[in-house]
C-alpha cells in the first residue's frame, strides 16, 4: 500500500484484527469437554484448553472436533477478513492466533496455538499447511511426541513459505512460529529431559 493508502486502511485493519482476535478467543477445547461431563480441561494434564491434552481425557472424538474447531476459527478469520484484501486476511489471521493464544474470557491464559496456526495457514496458503501437516506426522510418527513434532513443523513452515515465494505469508508465519516456540518453552525443557508426555498417554 502507499502510505496515503496505507494511513487510511490502518483503522480498518485493525478492526480486522479485533475480529480475528474474538474468534480466536472462543475456547473450544474448554467449552466441549464441559459439555461433555469432562469437568475443566484445566485441570488435567499439562493444563492446555488445545486439543492434545483434551485428548489425554480419553476421549479421541473430543480432540479430534477441538482440533477441527480450533483450526476452523483461524482459517474462518482469514476467509472472511480475506474478502476486502489480504492485508485484511493476514491481520484477522494473527488476531485468532492471538486470540487463541490470549483468550480475554480466560483470564487470557489459552492454548499454544497450534491448531489456530495451522488453521491460518490453511486459509492464507494451502501449501504452507500441507508441509506443515507433513512434517508434522512425520515428526510424530517417528519420535510420538506432539510437541516436537509441533515445533520442528513451526520452524519448516516460512522456509517452505518464502521457498514458494509467499513472502507477506512467511513474514506472518516467522513472527508466529517464534510465538509458538515460546509457548512450547516448557515442553522443551521437558523433551530434554526425557519426561515429556508422548501421544496417547494421559496425565
Amino acid at each position: 500500500m502507499a502510505d496515503a493508502t496505507w494511513q487510511a486502511a490502518l483503522p480498518y485493519l485493525f478492526v480486522a484484527l479485533a475480529f480475528g482476535y474474538l474468534l480466536g478467543s472462543i475456547p473450544f477445547g474448554l467449552l466441549i469437554t464441559r459439555a461433555a461431563g469432562l469437568g475443566d480441561v484445566r485441570k488435567i494434564g499439562s493444563g492446555n484448553i488445545g486439543a492434545t491434552n483434551v485428548l489425554r481425557t480419553g476421549n479421541k472424538g473430543l480432540a479430534a472436533l477441538t482440533l477441527l474447531l480450533d483450526a476452523v476459527k483461524g482459517t474462518a478469520a482469514v476467509l472472511i477478513a480475506g474478502r476486502w484484501g489480504g492485508d485484511f486476511a493476514i491481520a484477522a489471521g494473527f488476531g485468532a492466533f492471538l486470540g487463541h493464544l490470549f483468550p480475554v474470557w480466560l483470564g487470557f491464559k489459552g492454548g499454544k496455538g497450534v491448531a489456530t496456526y495451522l488453521g491460518v495457514l490453511l486459509g492464507l496458503a494451502w501449501a504452507g499447511a500441507l508441509a506443515f501437516a507433513l512434517v508434522w506426522l512425520a515428526v510424530a510418527f517417528a519420535s510420538r511426541y506432539s510437541s516436537l513434532a509441533a515445533l520442528v513443523a513451526a520452524i519448516a513452515v516460512p522456509i517452505a513459505l518464502y521457498l514458494l515465494g509467499h513472502d507477506q505469508a512467511a513474514a506472518l508465519f516467522t513472527v508466529m512460529s517464534l510465538i509458538v516456540i515460546v509457548k512450547h518453552r516448557a515442553n522443551i525443557s521437558r523433551l530434554m529431559a526425557g519426561t515429556e508426555s508422548k501421544i496417547g498417554a494421559k496425565g
